[in-house]
């Protein structure tokens, strides 16, 4: 199951209606590549409480995925929030089910990017 699986399966378990903008693009390169909606997110999500969600999600290069939204696509991160969209960042990782025990399982990191965030990177 891919990262992008995974949160849409967590968000609809939130009971957020959610729909994958993130398309592959054979045309580009020798053997195509995945194209992010504004070049940062993979899902949209609707939320009765909190509104429309930009989502990015990701394995465990949580990091790389963070400077990527909040330096490499600022203007289109700061344009979705100022429109009054939010935006999450879920990163997925296996950890231990029980401290001290074997059994692992798939457990998200989930970070909303604010405009603060943004404010930090000038």
């Amino acid at each position: 199951m891919t990262p992008t699986q995974r949160t849409l399966k967590a968000l609809k378990e939130q009971g957020r209606v959610c729909g994958i903008v993130e398309r592959f693009n054979p045309y580009v390169g020798e053997h195509g590549i995945r194209q992010d909606l504004f070049g940062f997110i993979d899902i949209i999500a609707l939320d009765r409480k909190l509104g429309i969600i930009a989502v990015q999600s990701c394995g465990q290069s949580f990091a790389a995925h963070y400077r990527k939204i909040t330096e490499e696509r600022y203007h289109e991160c700061a344009e979705w929030l100022r429109c009054g969209g939010r935006v999450e960042l879920w990163g997925w990782r296996k950890v231990k089910h029980k401290r001290g025990g074997v059994a692992m399982r798939w457990k998200p990191r989930v970070r909303e990017i604010t405009q603060k965030d943004l404010d930090e990177v000038l």
